[in-house]
């Protein structure tokens, strides 16, 4: 297999050693992936022990150095507990704008090496290669190449596991966290598998191991030889066969690409209730400019605008409107979304506001029609596709509307579902866990 081995850590020594020939399917996995986007903006925390999670309430660990996971700290661990853990360690506060845009620079590598991507997560995906011989070199090699260019364009690490299925793939890249390559040929996976403990069985939580570990199920390989009466007993027989499968390493699933998206939203809540227009006007703009950066991101164009208006009583009203021609630029979906508000004409303070983006189209099979509106000025295009190439290169917030930059408006609560998954956002709520 080509690998050194110490308690819990493979690592692949040289992927060139290794016969890859069936292991078209890769795993890779962001390491640490929210503490390496502070890291990267604040290299004085290297080396110590840093953790992301709002102090705020009862706010929840999202990311961790790994020289914070030595004192037991992890995702979802309340920050209070983790604070008691490791007394002094480093706390910042998310800003998931940042890791949604740095989500977006790490899919885009993906990409880059293959359309078959089925991203799980804003900092995993599986990737089939198979195709990629001829063009890019065998397996291994495609995935040292990657996790060069993840460390060399986008200054964070990356762990990789390639086998022949998406199980073992996924299994490789837990083994050779973090910063590693682990390569599982079919003729090894056993000999990999059946020793680790019956936890790393995908599907087997805790509760599970410890009903496994009650009938004296402590290994892989002690199911793989269980018979099939008492597995079944234990954890029911569609579970059964699904882990006597991956027991004996058989999955036959295949990397299944995610569909285009059917349409896009993000919304805000406010801290207090807004009642002053140009207020509402201005955090239209800066979802409308968020928007328009996924769009473009993703290759889409929508030909329809809604926007959505909760009041403090959680009453709600949408409004929506129907382009000429589909677009991707956040002036023509800012101005639609104004148009919309002044329909609704909010006679009372509203709570939250949101836009809607429907109808997506292929960018490249969108039809532009004749505008017999107020034209956009023509270097409009060019000044967002700028723009979105520096917050690829500095980060979300490094260049915008200038109307934004001073903004008064605080959101307590940003909704923004980017691919592959939803995020929630603001500096005091409290963000959903993102196990690591």
């Amino acid at each position: 297999m080509g690998t050194s081995t110490g308690a819990s850590r493979r690592v692949t020594a040289d992927p060139g050693l290794v016969d890859d020939a069936e292991c078209t399917i890769l795993h890779a996995d962001m390491d640490a992936f929210f503490a390496a986007v502070e890291l990267r903006r604040r290299p004085e925390l290297a080396g110590r022990p840093m953790m992301v999670g709002s102090t705020y309430g009862r706010g929840v660990v999202l990311s961790a150095t790994y020289e914070a996971r030595r004192y037991g700290i992890r995702s979802a661990m309340p920050v209070s507990r983790a604070m008691g853990l490791c007394p002094g360690i480093a706390v910042v506060e998310p800003d998931l704008a940042a890791y949604r845009a740095a989500s977006l620079e790490v899919m885009r590598l993906f990409d880059d090496v293959t359309p078959n991507v089925q991203p799980l997560s804003v900092d995993e995906a599986f990737l089939d290669v198979s195709g990629l011989r001829r063009l890019s070199g065998r397996p291994g090699a495609v995935a040292q190449k990657l996790r060069q260019r993840i460390s060399a364009e986008l200054h964070l690490t990356c762990t990789i596991g390639a086998a022949a299925s998406k199980f073992l793939a996924k299994l490789a890249s837990g083994l050779a966290k973090p910063d590693g390559l682990l390569i599982i040929p079919p003729a090894e996976a056993i000999g990999v598998l059946h020793p680790l403990g019956v936890q790393y069985l995908w599907g087997v939580g805790p509760k599970t191991a410890d009903s496994l570990r009650r009938v004296g199920i402590a290994t892989v390989g002690d199911l793989a030889r269980l018979d099939r009466a008492t597995l079944t007993s234990v954890v029911g027989a569609s579970s059964a066969d699904r882990l006597h499968e991956l027991a004996w390493a058989r999955d036959d699933r295949t990397v299944a690409p995610r569909p285009a998206e059917s349409s896009m939203s993000a919304d805000e809540t406010f801290v207090a209730d807004i009642g002053d227009r140009a207020e509402l006007v201005r955090e239209l703009l800066r979802l409308a400019d968020r928007l328009a950066r996924r769009m473009r991101s993703s290759g889409q164009q929508a030909r329809t605008v809604a926007i959505r208006l909760r009041y403090s009583d959680f009453t709600t009203v949408n409004r929506s409107v129907t382009l000429d021609a589909p677009t991707d630029l956040a002036r023509t979906i800012h101005q639609a979304a104004v148009a919309q508000l002044t329909r609704l004409n909010p006679t009372r303070p509203a709570r939250l506001i949101g836009i809607r983006l429907e109808q997506l189209v292929d960018a490249a099979d969108a039809v532009s029609q004749l505008d017999f509106g107020e034209p956009a000025p023509p270097g409009w295009r060019v000044a967002e596709t700028v723009s979105d190439q520096v917050a690829a290169r500095f980060g979300a917030g490094a260049m915008g509307p200038a109307s934004l930059l001073a903004s008064p408006v605080r959101p307590l609560q940003s909704r923004d579902p980017a691919p592959p998954t939803d995020e929630r956002s603001g500096s005091r709520a409290k963000p959903a866990p993102h196990p690591e």
